[in-house]
């Protein structure tokens, strides 16, 4: 039996939390900004993220509501996402506190930063991969903002590359589930695709 929930006749609250719950696990994106002005650097972890297109490489993220975080970007065109690992997982935690405007995560949290390649936005130091974006566009959905990224650099750390690929155990991606509660690693399964061709040949 299935208990039926229509969006148009449930409180909208509820409904975003049934949405969170089983949309999941959602990957983060740590995306770190500046203020127009330059004078303070902020840092929010966005959980409805992910890549938009590969060619060329745009990723997107969305604003539920108007947050730093997207007013940053529309002002400056650029922001960077750093990748949410678990060893980071009560700095990443701590950013999502909603502090004023002025006061920014990177100093309020003590999160080390260090200078971006090709964009102004720091980067997170210990995250292991940062990707540098200059705002592609952005789409208005109802209370959300989608906002797309076209990549322009991508900055990994050595370490957690094995053959010159980022290897999953030691990146160690953190995840939003429902809740108040966050996802780890847990078990990975290698499975290739099957090509049509051996579908045929069976």
């Amino acid at each position: 039996m299935r208990i039926d929930y229509d969006p148009e006749y449930t409180d909208r609250g509820s409904f975003y939390r049934l949405l969170t719950a089983v949309v999941v696990p959602r990957p983060i994106a740590w995306v770190s900004t500046v203020t127009g002005d330059g004078k303070t650097a902020n840092l929010a972890p966005h959980s409805f993220f992910t890549v938009a297109c590969t060619d060329p490489p745009i990723v997107q993220f969305t604003s539920v509501g108007r947050k730093d975080t997207l007013r940053n970007v529309e002002e400056t065109g650029e922001f960077v996402v750093n990748f949410a690992s678990e060893p980071l997982f009560a700095q990443i935690n701590a950013t999502a506190t909603d502090f004023p405007s002025k006061e920014g995560e990177f100093d309020a949290v003590g999160v080390e930063r260090e200078p971006s390649l090709r964009v102004k936005p720091p980067r997170v130091t210990s995250s292991p991969v940062a990707l540098e974006c200059r705002l592609h566009a952005t789409l208005c959905l109802g209370n959300s903002t989608v906002v797309l990224g076209r990549v322009v650099h991508a900055a990994v750390q050595e370490d957690v590359l094995v053959d010159g690929h980022p290897e999953i155990h030691r990146l160690q991606p953190l995840s939003r589930l429902g809740k108040n509660e966050w996802g780890t690693l847990g078990e990975v399964k290698d499975l290739a695709r099957i090509p049509y061709s051996d579908w045929q040949r069976d």
